[in-house]
């Protein structure tokens, strides 16, 4: 596993940096040693907010990619806490895998090879797509409660999402096709 460590509004000690590389260390036997990690460590601005220590890591495979962000008010429990969830994703894949393929739970040699994944879609929705403004958009994101809301831009002609950001406010995809 090649690991990377970054810090956004604060800088990365050694202390820490040591840390993580400790912790997440409990991934290596899972994963292929030339899967690329990434671990950005983030101090939120936000005074309101008391678990402002935010770990947050991307693990790279041939097949999907995994995800996992923690916060807490100490740096040290975020990375713990983050290592917990990315051990479960870890092992929920490798036996995932292995259930599909009838084998027992065992990795295979090299660590996890997760490119035969099948995700099933377990329901599929249809919808009259109207031509709107992003921001009509964003108050039928708001009126149906959900986190995304998919709609026809109205000056583009495109598809588009918008969609509702954790820090707050909105985004806005527009592909390139």
């Amino acid at each position: 596993m090649r690991l990377q460590v970054k810090g956004k509004n604060l800088e990365v000690s050694d202390s820490i940096r040591a840390y993580a590389e400790r912790k997440l260390a409990k991934l290596d036997p899972q994963l292929h040693e030339l899967t690329q990690v990434e671990l950005e460590l983030a101090v939120e601005r936000n005074p309101s907010i008391a678990a402002n220590q935010v770990a947050e890591a991307t693990i790279y495979t041939k097949g999907p990619v995994l995800r996992a962000r923690e916060s807490s008010s100490d740096m040290k429990a975020s990375i713990d806490l983050l290592t917990d969830k990315l051990l479960r994703q870890v092992k929920h894949y490798r036996d995932k895998r292995s259930r599909r393929n009838g084998r027992p739970h065992a990795a295979p040699e090299g660590g996890i090879d997760v490119t035969n994944l099948d995700p099933q879609i377990v329901k599929t929705k249809q919808f009259v797509m109207e031509p709107m403004r992003a921001e009509e958009a964003v108050l039928q994101l708001e009126l149906v409660g959900h986190d995304f809301f998919v709609f026809q831009n109205a000056d583009t002609n495109s598809v588009n999402v918008v969609y509702r950001r954790r820090n707050g406010g909105y985004g806005l995809i527009e592909p390139q096709l």
